[in-house]
């Protein structure tokens, strides 16, 4: 069959090989942090990648070596090469038809982009065109890099507020200080201007320079600079110190995950002259997901041997197995009690390290159901098409629980005590709720909601207090601390 010239261009774009794909345990998602220019300097290399084989050390129980996850359902019979071919020629039918007729002529490449859009969409979810400008902001997303100035910043009575120039970034260097006003940006007034406007304006291409004009208190004069734009690296992982337990809060699974939670560990021991905390409380509630890499990284951070995640694609040749491995940071807080928080906003990645902590009972999980995404997307770049997200496995914990649109159910179930005005409005679903979820999950789908509620003042956050009081022993569990099978 001779395709016409609008239909040959469709068929390239269909047939066209994909390149560099990366792994998402969860699609792009806004991030759970405050609107600013959040930024901090480049932590701790990384770990080497994880191996995609088999352990020599054998798994912890109960997770046998060669057990993998069940088959999926068989899929539908694949049609033939000539329907292929015909359903081909009445799209292009209908693209000839729209370009010739419609009532203002459109835009070829926008048409072929939606149509392409479409056919992603309709297949889950989480699959979806990304055009050049969105590939590019998914690998920043994911990075958790960008050119900008180096300083967290506020909107207070519409105006910019320094909340902290970091250390040894543009910001810092050129003598930025906290509580600074910034109230131009390149001649331009951010009165009137919304944060995530202020923000765009400050971040740009590395090197491109931007002038600021600060007000300080106790300065009579405006005070301005000249700031060259560097490579800044957002801070996703930020602990204190409850009394003697660690609270580390983890928000994302940018390229930053697991520095920052390598960087929070080792400050939490310098800030206490090497002495281990009496617990580690990991915060991953609201935490919707990122890389799997940086799942297995954080997981192994708290593991020394056994299965991490297993991710299994259309054929059994695409299964893959990531391991734990020994290591000095493990080895360092091995015998430190660990409770992970988790709510109906923790998804994916998040429960990736929930569900291997959680099942190799080095993990107490406190708070209330998680979201249920149990699949991977791969982020494929199509060059200067832009490139697709596209969902390619399911993953299961060590246990080989799919918990897609199931989620995870912690130990403890805690609830929080939310304020009347969110009453009934805390709670969702999950996946489970959304139109064209691919299911497969080994659990029961999840029926009820799950809260998402998380009050802003520590001292009014049950969850946390609960995890607290019973790593300080102050409260009494059979969950905790976890006990693995004898």
């Amino acid at each position: 069959m001779r395709l016409t010239p609008s239909r040959a261009v469709l068929a390239a774009l269909l047939l066209m090989t994909p390149a560099v794909p990366f792994a998402l345990a969860q699609d792009q998602a806004p991030s759970s942090a405050p609107s600013s220019e959040p930024a901090l300097e480049a932590p701790s290399s990384q770990p080497a990648a994880p191996s995609t084989e088999p352990s020599s050390e054998p798994a912890a129980d109960p997770v046998p070596d060669d057990e993998v996850p069940e088959e999926p359902p068989a899929p539908k019979e694949p049609r033939t090469q000539e329907e292929i071919y015909q359903d081909l020629s009445f799209f292009g039918e209908v693209f000839d038809r729209i370009r010739r007729e419609y009532v203002d002529a459109p835009d070829e490449q926008t048409l072929l982009r939606a149509a392409i859009n479409g056919m992603l969409t309709s297949l889950d979810p989480h699959s979806g065109y990304l055009d050049p400008k969105m590939f590019e902001d998914v690998q920043e997303d994911t990075s958790g890099q960008f050119g900008g100035l180096g300083i967290e910043v506020t909107m207070e009575e519409g105006i910019i507020k320094v909340v902290s120039p970091i250390d040894d970034t543009p910001a810092q260097r050129a003598g930025v200080l906290a509580n600074d006003y910034i109230v131009e940006l390149d001649g331009k007034t951010v009165q009137g201007m919304s944060l995530d406007d202020a923000v765009k304006l400050m971040r740009g291409p590395i090197g491109s320079k931007i002038k600021i004009t600060v007000v300080r208190e106790g300065a009579t004069e405006p005070l301005y600079f000249e700031l060259a734009r560097d490579v800044i690296a957002t801070r996703v992982a930020r602990y204190s110190m409850e009394g003697d337990v660690a609270l580390i809060r983890l928000a994302r699974f940018t390229e930053q995950a697991y520095p920052g939670i390598q960087k929070a560990i080792k400050d939490i021991y310098e800030e206490r002259k090497g002495v281990a905390p009496k617990g580690i409380i990991l915060d991953l509630r609201n935490n919707p997901g990122g890389l799997v890499d940086q799942a297995v990284y954080v997981t192994d951070a708290f593991l020394k041997q056994g299965a991490v995640v297993l991710t299994r694609g259309r054929d059994s040749e695409e299964s893959t197995r990531y391991d734990a491995r020994p290591d000095d940071l493990d080895a360092k807080i091995a015998d430190v009690p660990l409770i992970v928080l988790i709510n109906g906003g923790s998804a994916s990645a998040a429960e990736i390290v929930a569900g291997a902590l959680q099942d190799h009972k080095r993990a107490t999980l406190v708070g209330t159901r998680s979201f249920g995404k149990g699949s991977v997307q791969s982020i494929i770049h199509l060059g200067a098409n832009g490139g697709i997200r596209l969902t390619t496995a399911r993953y299961y914990t060590p246990n080989n629980r799919s918990i897609q649109a199931a989620g995870i159910t912690p130990d403890i179930v805690i609830t929080e005590n939310v304020p009347e005005e969110f009453a009934g409005r805390d709670e969702i679903l999950g996946e489970a709720g959304l139109s064209g979820q691919i299911g497969g999950g080994t659990e029961e789908q999840a029926t009820t909601g799950s809260s998402v509620y998380v009050p802003a003042d520590k001292a009014e956050d049950t969850q946390l207090q609960y995890a607290i009081k019973l790593l300080l022993g102050e409260e009494k569990n059979d969950a905790f601390p976890p006990k693995a099978a004898g």
